[in-house]
């Protein structure tokens, strides 16, 4: 039988980004404590948690004292150093588990733990010099994206390599001394699968997300899409389910997926934990990602995930969209509409600064409130 940690019982988190503010968040809704590990006050989960420790993943003392105030651990990013990570997980619960964990941070890995599972991908191969990715680059059709093999995000560490480009000269300009390359998926939309696994086995799981990018950057999501068919739904839930049950996650995760114009899911990468595009669940579901996550973790009961109005749609607020002194007004002028700040005290371009959610009855009028909320901020 599961171990039930309950309210009163404290939520470690590895990690105080806004992923970790929303969680602890709803962790203090649920009558937890909360602990960090990577930051200080100023971060935007520092500012809401009981304790915190500054992020020193080489100093074992500091990981065993947060550690053993810790009931459970999770994470809300996942450049977390792996033996780091093996030392909490020795001292107290680590959810989701150092496996799954390792395999995500590591893109070869978790491209190649996908396609042993049968799930779709775009070709890969790593590369370890200029000649390989010029093979590589011709092999694959002459349209290829280079990846840092760990860490990288939000387009960070990615380079489009299209037909014309001078291969070697990127391969140098890099300073890569292995890097992973992936052939170009021709892909109509991007989707993102968000669920939840309990240590019973059971699965829990959120519509799939429909979401537009901008400049590699998250820029809107949008929940009750017309665009993804009840088939491309339930092939993206199998999908998830393959995943959570082939890594015996207890916790949350998110799959991205392409979604092709002949109908396939192709995956994209995993992220084990809470997701961007999952923001919007605060208000459009019953239960939150986060709130899911703490269920999943602490072994409370299962819950039915509902969608609470036909259609929500979410914009990120990046440091741009935020003028020095900003109103409300645009956000309040809108109705069904939710503001969320994570408490950065430096707007800066392309730094993830909040979100704005709607809640609406048709897709095109929820995703354009959305961005009219964003685009009134500036006015």
């Amino acid at each position: 039988m599961t171990k039930i940690i309950g309210p009163g019982s404290t939520i470690g988190i590895l990690g105080s980004g806004q992923l970790g503010r929303m969680l602890a968040i709803s962790a203090r809704q649920m009558g937890y404590r909360v602990a960090v590990f990577g930051g200080d006050r100023l971060s935007p989960c520092g500012q809401v948690c009981d304790l915190i420790w500054p992020e020193d993943y080489n100093n074992e003392a500091l990981l065993h004292e947060f550690a053993s105030v810790s009931d459970v651990v999770t994470y809300e990013f996942e450049n977390i150093p792996a033996h780091a990570a093996a030392a909490i997980a020795a001292r107290t619960e680590l959810r989701p588990a150092v496996g799954l964990l390792g395999t995500a941070q590591n893109r070869f890995l978790e491209k190649t733990a996908l396609a042993k599972l049968g799930l779709p991908t775009a070709r890969f191969l790593m590369m370890q010099n200029a000649d390989e990715l010029v093979a590589a680059h011709q092999d694959f059709g002459g349209d290829v994206i280079l990846k840092a093999n760990t860490e990288g995000y939000d387009g960070k560490g990615q380079w489009g390599i299209g037909p014309d480009a001078d291969v070697a000269a990127i391969w140098e300009s890099s300073e890569l001394t292995s890097g992973l390359v992936e052939q170009k998926v021709a892909f109509d939309y991007e989707l993102s699968m968000i669920a939840g696994r309990f240590a019973d086995g059971h699965c829990a799981f959120f519509d799939p997300f429909l979401n537009h990018h901008a400049n590699h950057i998250l820029d809107v999501s949008i929940s009750g899409s017309p665009l993804i068919s009840v088939q491309v739904a339930s092939q993206a839930e199998a999908m998830g389910r393959a995943v959570l049950e082939h890594f015996d996650v207890v916790g949350v995760l998110c799959i991205e997926l392409f979604l092709t114009s002949s109908g396939e899911l192709v995956v994209n990468e995993i992220a084990p934990r809470p997701h961007n595009s999952g923001h919007l669940t605060i208000e459009a579901y019953n239960c939150s990602q986060f709130e899911l996550q703490l269920r999943t973790i602490c072994g409370l009961p299962h819950v039915a995930i509902n969608r609470m109005a036909p259609v929500a749609a979410m914009a990120n607020l990046l440091g741009q969209h935020l003028p020095p002194e900003w109103t409300q007004n645009a956000v309040d002028a809108v109705r069904n509409a939710h503001l969320h700040l994570y408490g950065k005290q430096e707007p800066k371009t392309n730094r993830k600064m909040g979100h704005v959610t709607v809640l609406g009855s048709a897709p095109c009028e929820a995703e354009a409130n959305v961005r009219a909320c964003r685009d009134g901020l500036l006015a």
